[in-house]
């Protein structure tokens, strides 16, 4: 049992409202987030922790080039001294500085285990050893000279860098992802090497554009390569508005492996893509036969990536493969860019290319004056020093005696020669063999040195220009440390135009081709058979339902459902459940009201005619390519007035058509009569006085009009017998000829598939 709470006593109780109460709590829990913990600083690009490591690294002694020391050693004093969280949060942002796959560049040189690009983790921070590399070197040059301001660490005791001197740009080289409160960062690194000649073009223009500066930062420049293939517009834009995203591909080529066959392997990733679930990724998709194009997936990676894939035969196309590829799994990535930054280290703001980088350099100026004023201060108290001890040379026997003789030589040492405290210190601390000869003319040297220095550091206190040149000359430096003629400096990560494929070709390419026959019931339950099935006695239905349509197609074509509502719905083969159940209702897949019904389906070929006809009696032929919709809305084509509704659909074929009513009478004219367009209620096919439409279909002259009934009976008049139902759209028609269908349909439902299949 803990220990109660005793209440204070009575009149110490202060009412809160509980909103106000949740409220100041949970602003107050943002605030931190945002500002201590997930948004890196404009200036240095770090986060708290990463700065805190970098800060114990140095206390540590881990420059580059010295002794590696042990991981957890590093992590206990970060803890210990700076950052009071849990040491595997220290470790993991520890593992991720060190990473050459994650940073573009790392800013702890590691040994051992550190994980790799498959995704597995570090060794435990006993194993592993660490230190600084020349970039963290740079980030912390100067901290010292009182380049930045301090701030007591969480206990007191000690004191951190509210931000390190940054000379180097590690924001924008380095990158940063982060999600605090309410926002979020994403930040992809850059080539330094470009961003230090955007930063002296910004320095020679500080009114610059972000545009004007991607002449120099092309895009950024990811660690693992890849190819960027986003457009030259959408990249300004992102980096002008400060959000966008990048599209990022595998960098692939073809292996020829003789008798003309050939296999694709990829050596570049997308960065943050882990190799060993995309290999998992890939082999699941060829178990579902989801990769009809790709016969097998190895991965033959050891120190380089090499990620092999072999296309199922020679004639498959390579780039096809790959589209289909980048379209299914991760080997296209797309990489957000969301530049929020805390600029000035309090104030979270989104941030273009040329307001970032003007933040970096607007730091690297206040450091510069912070340490030519350390250093002249420096200056000024070494030369006052020198002042005492020359002093001390030209009257070095009176010193000695004052020394010798007096209980308290400081002050008369001070009032005889009018010397300061600090130079009299100074003579008092001197060394017996700094007394000779030699010394005094080293003195003098020092001297002459230190007001020459002392000058400079004056006139660059006092001149912009000098400034912004002495910066000129840092960035320089950093950039032919960090060039494209280094190793680490040159680009990795270049730009390409994603091929053009018809969609169509690549929608194909991700669906291996099989016959199935597609099944439509009465209420609307939608399946897939697989193969071509002629005999549909023995699909089996639910209770009350039955064969509405049936027809043969292939799993890589559409399927169009025409509804009573006028509109057509386009559904994919290759998605439709199989035909062991009773399938799934076509409502699952768009979006149908529940008063309308499926008036035709029928496979999706290119190039046909349709007559659409309402049960009103209007109608119009459209051509096949203007039903296609791509919403799950559907596209309204047949217009109609409520109540009514759309009652057929036939495919054009021949010069006649014939339209049935439910008043059982029948007209012929010719097709020609009936306009051809692309949306709206047609005209009028047939007259009722009762009733309405109930089916319409086109045939040639010379064929004449055939029916099938419901025990698939074929029956066909010639033109000439049909003479007396021969008349003009629009007309009432006559009773129809003996032996139709009850029904008053051309086809009877359980052979409409088939005779769809015969035309």
């Amino acid at each position: 049992m803990g220990k109660r709470l005793i209440p204070p006593e009575k009149g110490a109780v202060e009412e809160v409202a509980l909103r106000e109460a949740l409220e100041e709590r949970y602003l107050a829990y943002a605030l931190s987030t945002i500002m201590n913990r997930a948004l890196p600083d404009a200036r240095d690009g770090l986060k708290p922790v990463h700065r805190r490591i970098l800060y114990g690294m140095r206390l540590l002694r881990l420059d580059p080039g010295s002794a590696f020391k042990k991981s957890a050693k590093v992590v206990g004093d970060v803890m210990g001294n700076f950052h009071p969280h849990g040491d595997q949060a220290i470790y993991d942002a520890l593992v991720r500085l060190a990473q050459d796959f994650a940073q573009r560049y790392p800013l702890v040189d590691g040994q051992g285990n550190f994980g790799n690009i498959d995704g597995d983790n570090a060794a435990a921070m006993r194993y592993t050893e660490a230190r600084l590399t020349e970039v963290a070197r740079l980030l912390i040059d100067g901290i010292d000279e009182d380049a930045v301001d301090f701030r007591p660490s969480y206990d007191g005791t000690g004191e951190e860098p509210v931000v390190l001197p940054a000379a180097f740009p590690n924001l924008l080289a380095n990158g940063s992802q982060g999600i605090a409160v309410g926002m979020a960062t994403s930040i992809p690194p850059h080539n330094a090497a470009e961003l230090c000649d955007a930063a002296l073009f910004l320095i020679d223009n500080p009114k610059a554009r972000s545009r004007t500066l991607l002449k120099y930062v092309k895009g950024p420049d990811f660690p693992t390569g890849g190819v960027i293939v986003d457009t030259p517009e959408s990249i300004a834009e992102a980096y002008t508005t400060g959000r966008g995203s990048f599209r990022v591909r595998a960098r692939w080529r073809t292996e020829d492996t003789g008798r003309g066959t050939y296999v694709v392997v990829i050596n570049e990733m997308p960065w943050l893509v882990q190799k060993s679930r995309l290999v998992e990724k890939l082999a699941e998709l060829l178990n579902d036969k989801k990769l009809p194009l790709v016969a097998d997936v190895r991965d033959e990676s050891a120190e380089d990536v090499r990620l092999v894939i072999e296309p199922r035969s020679r004639t498959v196309d390579a780039e096809l493969l790959m589209e289909s590829l980048f379209k299914l799994t991760e080997l296209e990535s797309r990489i957000p860019l969301n530049m929020n930054v805390l600029v000035k280290g309090r104030i979270p703001q989104v941030l273009g290319l040329a307001e970032v980088l003007r933040e970096w350099l607007d730091h690297r100026r206040d450091v510069l004056l912070r340490r030519s004023k350390h250093r002249l201060a420096e200056i000024e108290h070494r030369l006052e020093v020198l002042g005492g001890y020359l002093i001390a040379y030209l009257n070095l026997d009176k010193v000695i005696k004052i020394i010798r003789t007096q209980d308290e030589p400081k002050p008369v040492l001070m009032k005889t020669f009018k010397l300061s405290e600090v130079q009299a210190d100074a003579i008092l601390n001197m060394r017996l063999r700094n007394l000779r000869k030699l010394e005094e003319m080293q003195i003098r040297a020092e001297d002459k040195a230190l007001r020459e220095e002392r000058t400079k550091l004056k006139s660059l206190i006092g001149s912009t220009d000098q400034q912004w040149k002495t910066i000129t000359g840092q960035i320089k430096e950093i950039k032919e440390k960090f060039g494209p003629k280094t190793e680490l400096g040159k680009r990795r990560t270049t730009f390409g135009i994603a091929p053009a494929h018809d969609e169509a070709a690549i929608e194909e390419a991700m669906v291996v081709r099989e016959p199935i026959t597609v099944v439509v019931s009465e209420k609307g339950w939608i399946r897939a058979l697989r193969g071509h099935v002629a005999d549909l006695s023995g699909v089996t239905f639910k209770t009350d339902d039955a064969l509405k349509f049936a027809f043969p197609t292939e799993t890589t074509a559409k399927v169009l459902i025409f509804a009573s509502n006028g509109k057509f719905y386009t559904l994919d083969a290759s998605k439709l459940p199989g035909g062991r159940g009773h399938g799934e209702p076509v409502r699952m897949y768009f979006d149908l009201d529940q008063d309308a019904d499926v008036v035709a389906a029928l496979a999706y070929q290119g190039g046909r005619k349709f007559l659409l006809a309402s049960h009103g009696g209007n109608g119009f032929v459209v051509p096949e390519e203007e039903v296609l919709g791509t919403t799950r809305k559907g596209k309204q084509v047949l217009n109609l007035k409520a109540p009514d509704r759309a009652a057929a659909l036939t495919t054009v074929d021949g010069e006649l058509a014939a339209v049935v009513g439910e008043n059982r009478k029948m007209v012929i004219f010719k097709l020609e009569q009936v306009p051809e367009m692309t949306r709206g209620r047609g005209v009028r096919l047939q007259r009722y006085k009762d009733g309405g439409l109930s089916d319409v279909a086109t045939f040639k002259g010379s064929d004449g009009l055939t029916w099938i009934d419901s025990a698939s009976r074929s029956f066909t008049l010639s033109l000439k017998e049909l003479a007396n139902w021969r008349g003009n759209r629009g007309d009432a028609g006559r009773i129809r000829p003996d032996r139709f269908l009850t029904n008053n349909k051309f086809r009877s439902t359980p052979a409409a598939g088939k005779a769809d299949e015969e035309e």
